[in-house]
């Protein structure tokens, strides 16, 4: 399904929000839960895929043995996971493209699994286990942050010919009306 909707990842890319409130003590309300909440499985491949399934990143404490699985909400905007606590891999289908991991930044309780992905510098190794047991060692090159509307879908998940990582949160300053951070910060990682 999300290979017919590859044309329409610009659009839901630009739309990357809800990814977290403040964690001070006047936060806003939380958003009404969905009517129908979204079901976030973990990762599972089947026969003779090789998918992501953990993160480690050791210079910034996450060890996140399960990823779920993301994809494309009912709003044409991609998934983020519910639990603020997980990291999601967004499933792009059959369409080549770098691995994009989704996180949050914090939450109404306190700081979320990717709250100090900001920390993160050139040289720092992000590790993903994957599905046939092994594990890839990626190299962070650089950190990103920009306003969302600016944000550079083609850059974080268009077709690449090396093996690539990217790492996707929200950051800035915290819009009360819209109850999202204004901008995101991306993390670009290479295969080492």
């Amino acid at each position: 399904m999300l290979s017919a909707l590859f044309p329409g990842v610009v659009a839901l890319l630009l739309m990357l929000t809800a990814c977290g409130a403040p964690a001070a003590t006047d936060a806003p309300d939380a958003p009404e839960p969905p009517t129908a909440p979204i079901t976030q499985e973990p990762v599972v491949a089947e026969q003779g895929e090789v998918l992501p399934t953990s993160l480690r990143i050791p210079a910034i404490g996450v060890d996140e043995p399960e990823l779920l699985r993301l994809g494309v909400a009912d709003d044409n905007t991609a998934e983020v996971p519910q639990d603020f606590s997980r990291v999601g891999w967004f499933d792009r289908g059959t369409n080549p493209g770098p691995t994009v991991l989704l996180g949050h930044v914090d939450s109404r309780a306190g700081p979320a699994v990717f709250f100090d992905l900001r920390d993160l510098g050139p040289g720092d190794v992000i590790e993903v286990g994957r599905s046939d047991g092994t594990v890839e060692e990626y190299v962070v090159e650089r950190t990103q942050q920009m306003p969302k509307d600016e944000f550079p879908t083609f850059e974080v998940f268009g077709a690449t010919s090396s093996d690539v990582l990217r790492l996707v949160t929200c950051a800035g300053e915290f819009d009360r009306g819209e109850r999202s951070y204004i901008d995101n910060l991306v993390v670009h990682a290479r295969a080492g």
